[in-house]
């Protein structure tokens, strides 16, 4: 009989858990399974001689995982586990949503170096298929300048010097022009192998470089809206997490459980991604688990999600609203807001129709002849309010935080905020893997293994299991 023994899917599983659990690398899981006996324990192996699965196997079942999105069904499985005790029994959920800044495990360059990193991958490709080094390909392409090993000392320029940059990117510049008409010369194998680094170099260029009227080239102020910022990385993006902490990389969001502690749903975004365009894939979540959110519980970013927008009446929505600035002038709250007419009223009984999201301008002629406009504006155009797209929701959640039990609510959304932290302990501060889908997959399991050590902490369940035992 050829060939060798199945594995158990289950087991294979268990060790993508212990993994996140553990915090090692796909090595150093199959090199446990054969050393050390808690794993083996786990993975039911005691006194194997070799390791019940190889490497290969192991990277295979999570590619496999991933791709059917049965990583998923990981924490499905942690809530319908959880379900079937008394302690964490079915109920309308209630549901708090943050995010934290995960650091991309790109490396992050400036212009020069994101350039020639993809030149010297486009070079690389071309020299491995030929089995030539680098340095002869490097010259048949006229880009000798970037086969070094330090792009910075090849050039030699002193980087202080504004027109001594200019001239370096110039060079760079040269170099990308050079490779892009030699790979037009390549056969279309060979052609097609280098070209999507040197499409890459090329976006760089186009994010990041301008010529003025004179021709000159030189690097553009501010940052592009999705600017690239890794070779490796695709996806990888800068964010701020503040207006002094820049993130490069990702952001992760946990929807926690507010009545069992339980993460049902999370989601991985670019760093410079809006909060709030996380929402669709943890409704898709839920869906699966086929649950009614009753409360959700966000922070000010998440506003603009379409859980927020398109919520039916059975949905409460807790969080702190934006203020209002009061000074010398009437503020927004001395205008009245009739909905059902959609009407505002100002403080001297002036009547304006309004709509969501727009700008109401009182007549300039009305406001010059009122009696309150010194209370009101100084401008000679009449007043102006703004209404939010949102306005309803933000009333009454600015009604809501007036009063105790308001407050008392809105703090219980620092419970995802412990969660995260707990998440962060297994997942760590930066990304494991590249890309989005992967880093999906890595907190997804270190959602489950939060969910474990929450079950694991409750004593209803735990005498539970003895009793079945």
């Amino acid at each position: 009989m050829r060939g060798h023994p199945p594995i158990a899917p289950a087991q294979l599983a268990l060790a993508v858990i212990l993994q996140a659990y553990t915090g090692v690398s796909d090595d150093e899981v199959i090199e446990a399974t054969l050393m050390d006996r808690r794993w083996q324990l786990v993975l039911d192996c005691l006194e194997t001689d070799e390791p019940p699965f190889s490497k290969g196997t192991f990277v295979a079942f999570r590619k496999r995982l991933i791709d059917a999105q049965m990583d998923r069904r990981l924490i499905e499985r942690t809530v319908e586990v959880a379900s079937s005790t008394q302690e964490f029994g079915s109920r309308a959920l209630r549901a708090a949503l943050d995010s934290s800044p995960l650091w991309g495990a790109g490396r992050v360059e400036d212009t020069y170096n994101l350039i020639v990193h993809a030149l010297n991958k486009a070079l690389r490709l071309v020299a491995k298929q030929r089995g030539e080094p680098v340095t002869d390909v490097g010259h048949e392409a006229e880009a000798e300048l970037i086969c070094g090993p330090s792009l910075k000392a090849a050039l030699d320029r002193d980087w202080d010097q504004v027109e001594q940059r200019e001239e370096a990117l110039e060079l760079v510049l040269r170099v990308l022009q050079a490779v892009e008409a030699w790979v037009q010369t390549f056969e279309p194998e060979e052609r097609e192998l280098a070209q999507p680094a040197v499409a890459t170099a090329t976006l760089v260029k186009e994010q990041d470089v301008q010529r003025d009227e004179n021709g000159k080239a030189g690097l553009i102020k501010g940052v592009a809206k999705d600017r690239r910022v890794s070779i490796e990385d695709a996806e990888m993006r800068h964010g701020r997490k503040s207006r002094s902490v820049r993130v490069d990389g990702y952001k992760r969001h946990v929807l926690h459980d507010l009545d069992t502690g339980l993460i049902r749903a999370v989601g991985i975004t670019p760093a410079n991604a809006p909060e709030a365009s996380v929402t669709e894939a943890v409704s898709t979540d839920l869906e699966q688990q086929a649950v009614h959110l009753k409360e959700l519980h966000i922070d000010r970013a998440y506003l603009s999600n379409h859980l927020v927008r398109q919520r039916s009446d059975e949905l409460a929505v807790y969080c702190k609203a934006w203020p209002v600035r009061e000074g010398k002038y009437f503020h927004k709250h001395m205008f009245t807001l009739d909905w059902e007419q959609q009407i505002i009223r100002c403080p001297a009984a002036q009547e304006m129709s309004f709509v969501p999201g727009s700008i109401v301008h009182f007549p300039e002629e009305v406001c010059a002849h009122c009696p309150l406009q010194a209370q009101c504006t100084t401008s000679s155009k009449g007043r102006c309010v703004s209404i939010h797209p949102d306005e309803a929701l933000l009333l009454e959640l600015r009604k809501r935080q007036q009063t105790p039990e308001g407050r008392t609510k809105l703090r219980e959304r620092t419970a995802v905020e412990h969660t995260l932290a707990h998440v962060g302990r297994w997942q760590g501060r930066r990304a494991r893997y590249r890309g989005l889908r992967k880093n999906l997959f890595d907190l997804r399991r270190c959602a489950v293994v939060h969910n474990l050590h929450v079950m694991a902490r409750s004593r209803l369940l735990q005498a539970e299991l003895q009793d079945t035992a």
